[in-house]
């Protein structure tokens, strides 16, 4: 089963000149995602990891059927202001301004393997802004993974300049 076919462009979203790649069509047919989430758990298996960090949000709808598949533990990395409790934060840079992300603060023990997961990897932005949220709370982030990758923005890059192995599923190379 070829998932791009699951996969659906949509032109000009969120502005004008970006296409936009949808997911919510691979959710929507049992068989696709069935094979999406086999193929994933194939591949992030390899890391051997005792927890996976879905990115908010779309990477939590991938990284928590992924953790049940596994048989290891999911954490949410939120936006800011999002997670009950205390939590640790990590402010990092975007094209124009910052955001920020959080963990709640139990979350992860230190030591142990994290992969960090998300729908799609585009500048690699948000994924090491992750990275290094997970490592400020003493995880051992031993890959990444995403359902979908834009080979043309330097996500891939990013992450191989923090020692970090990366997967996908699919990739557009436009």
């Amino acid at each position: 089963m070829d998932i791009k076919d699951h996969i659906r462009g949509i032109p000009d979203f969120p502005k004008p000149g970006i296409l936009f790649y949808d997911i919510s069509t691979l959710l929507a047919r049992p068989d696709a995602w069935q094979v999406a989430m086999g193929r994933m758990s194939r591949e992030v298996r390899k890391f051997q990891p005792d927890l996976l960090a879905g990115v908010e949000s779309r990477g939590f709808l991938a990284a928590a059927p992924l953790a049940l598949k596994l048989g290891c533990g999911f954490v949410m990395l939120r936006k800011k202001g999002k997670l009950p409790g205390k939590t640790i934060k990590h402010e990092y840079s975007l094209e124009y301004g910052t955001d920020t992300i959080e963990i709640q603060e139990d979350a992860v023990q230190p030591g142990q393997r994290v992969v960090v997961i998300d729908d799609l990897l585009a500048t690699g932005g948000t994924m090491t802004a992750g990275v290094d949220l997970l490592r400020k709370v003493g995880a051992n982030v031993v890959g990444a993974a995403a359902i979908i990758e834009l080979t043309f923005l330097p996500g891939r890059k990013r992450l191989a300049e923090m020692d970090v192995p990366f997967t996908a599923l699919v990739s557009y190379d436009d």
